[in-house]
């Protein structure tokens, strides 16, 4: 596919569902909840990592895309009052409807964890990605919020006939693109990236997050980096009962 770089590492996979909300989660605290028209690159990557993630690696979505006909729902929705104060509030959540993506994405390794650069093989944290998407992912897929159940398989990126296969380019405006997490930055500090989305028939192609605009981030708030201590929270990867099935697989 034009302007698409397959890397050696690059994992292809088709996510789809019923419905997605993909929103700017700084207006996610209550009330009205309404879905971008399409994917933010944090979504994708939260289900990129819920297939198959480790703190050596940081993934990087390089482009999707839109194989259906991008189309909305609305639904009244009963909140929550947990203290039982007052009755619920009906709110009204704007899903996209009957959604389907084609996703290419691939992993470096994290430079802030030098600790566990031991953990540094490609070849077996890409074997294992790949074994991850044929089995669904290691974790439950979610479209950009828990109540969208995904589902996820291997494909080829640009296989098949997409709806905006020959539409031209989109301008979606300003975007919420992602966070600079202190794990992925190195700086005890979080911070929000946006972006001007664009989509060429039916593909949108990502910046990488150190190719967002320094004028489209804002500062969020201190936070730390969490820590991984082998034997603790982190198990090497040849030490890694979890994905010990998968590594036998890979060499019969």
């Amino acid at each position: 596919m034009k302007n698409i770089t397959r890397k050696r590492n690059s994992i292809e996979f088709k996510v789809w569902g019923a419905y997605a909300l993909f929103s700017d989660p700084i207006t996610r605290i209550g009330g009205e909840k309404f879905s971008y028209q399409i994917p933010t690159y944090e979504a994708m990557k939260g289900i990129v990592e819920s297939i198959y993630w480790k703190p050596t690696i940081i993934w990087f979505v390089d482009a999707v895309r839109v194989t259906k006909r991008i189309q909305t729902e609305s639904k009244g929705i009963k909140t929550i009052v947990m203290d039982g104060s007052k009755p619920s509030d009906l709110s009204f959540y704007t899903y996209l409807k009957d959604v389907e993506y084609q996703v290419i994405a691939h992993f470096e390794f994290n430079p802030h964890y030098p600790d566990l650069k031991q953990d540094w093989n490609e070849n077996k944290h890409h074997n294992i990605a790949q074994r991850s998407v044929k089995k669904g992912g290691r974790r439950d897929i979610f479209l950009g919020t828990r109540e969208c159940q995904g589902y996820v398989e291997p494909c080829t990126f640009g296989e098949g006939v997409g709806f905006y296969d020959s539409y031209g380019e989109l301008d979606f405006g300003p975007m919420f693109h992602g966070y600079d997490y202190p794990d992925e930055t190195g700086k005890p500090e979080l911070w929000k990236r946006l972006w001007r989305a664009k989509m060429n028939d039916g593909i949108i192609v990502f910046p990488s997050p150190i190719e967002c605009a320094e004028s489209l981030r804002q500062f969020v708030r201190p936070m730390k980096p969490t820590p991984f201590v082998d034997k603790k929270n982190f198990t090497f990867i040849d030490n890694d009962e979890s994905v010990a099935e998968l590594l036998k697989k890979e060499e019969v």
